[in-house]
């Protein structure tokens, strides 16, 4: 054990030898029914600045079981009162995850306008372009593979067809295709960045979205992490002036890997009903099933979308 935890364990014990003092009661031998009135005071606070994490209580819990070892005894921590106890903390101070907000079509052609003309410009350009018209998640993107084969680590797919790109990705239930028709024009059209990246990236087979060298000229073999997508987002949405009203923190809070996943859905403008499962987790998939097969690229929602 560290000096520093022996510390914090040795100080833990003696808060709560002080706490059972003002409530009357002993510390030993350890009373599951004290230790879970005392964590609920830990999280409640004397006062809004003195309120403690669902983490300190439970490093507080582990200080306080480490003591009573010391002292021969043995605290179980799944008893009941204690696990009631940490479960009642944990419920009143899990706050709801902050929605992030969809980036539109007019957000994303302010974004990629602001991107060089280099080959890392052009395959962040396909990057969000991508993302942004298959409604995919940051790790879909980065892990997409170039016919005709996946490596180990990918294993999501994407074939370029006249009409457009089919990508075939492993989900939760099985393996999905998610079509992305071409644009309106070559300036805003997905499968055309994706086409000009591949092409002076020189990448025929493997990995899609890879790194690019310090000077931006050469493709290097390493997959990009999907990390990158999330900062390329955030940069993207300052350098474009997204939201400028705002302070910069709270614009970078604004948006994330999400927005680009979501955007698609506050953009499109065509009927629920043209396409399926609109609404869900499945958004904007083809769904392959085991009864006759649909006319593939029959709702081009890039165009739907304003791209």
């Amino acid at each position: 054990m560290s000096e520093n935890t022996l510390k914090a364990y040795t100080w833990d014990w003696a808060h709560f030898t002080r706490w059972c003092r003002f409530k009357g009661t002993n510390p030993l031998p350890p009373s599951p029914e004290t230790i879970g009135l005392y964590i609920t005071d830990l999280a409640a606070g004397a006062d809004p600045s003195s309120v403690l994490s669902v983490e300190t209580v439970e490093r507080r819990l582990a200080g306080l079981a480490w003591s009573f070892a010391q002292r021969g005894f043995h605290l179980e921590r799944k008893n009941r009162y204690i696990a009631n106890a940490i479960a009642e903390i944990k419920r009143k101070n899990t706050r709801p995850k902050r929605q992030k907000t969809a980036i539109s079509a007019n957000d994303i052609l302010a974004m990629i306008a602001t991107l060089p003309f280099d080959l890392r410009g052009l395959r962040d350009r396909a990057i969000l372009l991508i993302g942004f018209a298959g409604g995919l998640r940051r790790s879909e993107i980065v892990s997409l593979d170039v016919l005709p084969y996946s490596t180990r680590e990918g294993g999501n797919r994407i074939e370029i067809l006249e009409e457009g790109a089919l990508l075939t990705l492993r989900a939760k239930s099985g393996w999905r295709e998610v079509e992305i028709g071409r644009g309106s024009g070559e300036q805003t059209c997905p499968v055309h960045a994706l086409e000009q990246w591949l092409t002076f990236a020189k990448i025929d087979v493997g990995p899609v979205f890879v790194g690019t060298s310090r000077d931006g000229k050469r493709a290097l073999e390493t997959r990009l992490n999907d990390k990158h997508v999330a900062r390329l987002i955030k940069q993207a949405v300052l350098d474009a002036g997204i939201r400028s009203e705002l302070p910069e923190s709270e614009r970078l809070a604004l948006f994330s890997g999400q927005s680009l996943r979501t955007g698609l859905a506050s953009s499109v403008s065509t009927e629920e009903n043209d396409f399926p499962n609109l609404r869900g987790q499945t958004s904007f998939d083809i769904i392959r099933n085991s009864g006759g097969r649909r006319k593939r690229f029959g709702v081009n929602l890039t165009k739907a979308a304003g791209l």
